[in-house]
């Protein structure tokens, strides 16, 4: 007991005494993980009995490479996929497509054009 009481006003003495660029520090700047690049038109889709209309805008610097994906409800109708558009920065495209009787779901796809 009378050896820690003696050696607690020494251990004091050093830590006061160590210069401060010795003495453990928090870490000053965190680094966080940079966010994506903003990207991606923003589609509406519209079926109307056996057509579908799309209208994607961009608002975006990045040009995005959109496609519309009709599935028909019948087995026997073909689904359809529409050729690619770009659609650049502050641009909107129209797609459209259709089935021959009902239409099972629609969507669109995008993608990032290499370049």
């Amino acid at each position: 007991m009378l050896l820690s009481r003696s050696l607690a006003p020494v251990t004091v003495a050093l830590l006061l005494l160590l210069p401060y660029h010795a003495m453990p520090q928090a870490a000053a700047h965190v680094r966080r993980p940079q966010a994506a690049p903003l990207f991606g038109a923003e589609c509406r889709t519209r079926v109307r009995g056996s057509h579908v209309v799309a209208f994607c805008h961009n608002p975006y610097v990045e040009t995005d490479r959109v496609r519309l994906h009709i599935e028909c409800a019948r087995w026997w109708d073909l689904d359809t996929d529409t050729p690619p558009a770009d659609a650049g920065p502050a641009m909107t495209v129209r797609l459209s497509g259709r089935c021959w009787a009902e239409v099972g779901s629609v969507w669109v796809s995008h993608q990032r054009r290499a370049g």
